[in-house]
């Protein structure tokens, strides 16, 4: 599948101010870049540096004026769509090194709090079994309501209102595996049936010894995802972060199928 990605972001800037944008499709094996184009502007200071895990890119910013991103990518995605319940997991004590943080609680991610929901409620299921359980379980028995979580909202929260956007979503998701001794992560990506079009979270978990993308909300199909970048949850991947005041005054994002 080739998907065509434009972005067109635009701040008020009040007084200098440090941004960090994580907005940028990376090639991987599964999703290969085939153009890219990528405006900032003229800023004061530009620095790249790595993403978390070494997938993708930040780019930090200093700028005292009004700021501008126009962000434009062709990728070609060959990931097929597998089936999660025959994949097992991978023991704690057999996980590579660097797959271990993902196992351990975090900011918007407190797994410790649900161990003994999981354990009750998907005990009896092993592995992919017990993925697709949970994904079918915040799928059906969770409303995508817009407005109805904010930037300080966990994946309790969440689990208790029952209620949230794709952020929550797979926040839960996350919480959940994590809960069960399945390493997940928080994956910020592009995906061409979101409703309304805008940067999407899903969530990734490790199974089978490698990363698989689950979106609970329904509207993203891991064969169609372009993956932006990961992280433990939101605070690790957000598309923009502000060390000052600014004011959004335009966001604007289409995704689109090329060719299927």
């Amino acid at each position: 599948m080739i998907v065509d990605i434009n972005v067109s972001l635009a701040y008020e800037v009040a007084e200098p101010v440090d941004l960090v944008l994580q907005m940028r499709a990376p090639s991987f094996a599964d999703q290969r870049l085939i153009m890219e184009t990528f405006d900032i502007g003229t800023p004061e200071h530009v620095t790249e540096t790595a993403a978390e895990a070494g997938l993708g890119a930040r780019t930090l910013i200093r700028t005292s004026e009004d700021f501008r991103s126009i962000y434009a990518a062709r990728v070609k995605i060959d990931r097929p769509t597998l089936d999660i319940t025959a994949l097992d997991m991978v023991p704690v004590h057999l996980l590579p090194g660097d797959i271990v943080r993902y196992l351990m609680p975090s900011r918007y991610c407190p797994s410790d709090e649900l161990q003994s929901f999981v354990a009750s409620e998907f005990g009896h299921l092993s592995a992919g079994q017990k993925i697709k359980a949970m994904r079918d379980w915040i799928f059906e028995r969770f409303d995508y309501r817009p407005g109805s979580s904010n930037a300080q909202t966990t994946a309790v929260d969440t689990f208790v209102q029952r209620q949230g956007v794709c952020r929550d979503f797979a926040h839960v998701l996350v919480t959940l595996a994590r809960a069960s001794a399945i390493p997940a992560r928080f994956a910020s990506v592009y995906a061409p049936h979101v409703t309304p079009q805008d940067f999407h979270a899903v969530a990734e978990v490790y199974l089978g010894g490698t990363w698989h993308l689950i979106d609970s909300t329904g509207m993203a199909d891991a064969s169609e995802i372009v993956r932006i970048g990961v992280g433990l949850d939101a605070a690790e991947v957000a598309f923009l972060t502000s060390f000052g005041p600014i004011s959004m005054t335009e966001k604007s994002i289409s995704v689109t199928i090329l060719e299927p």
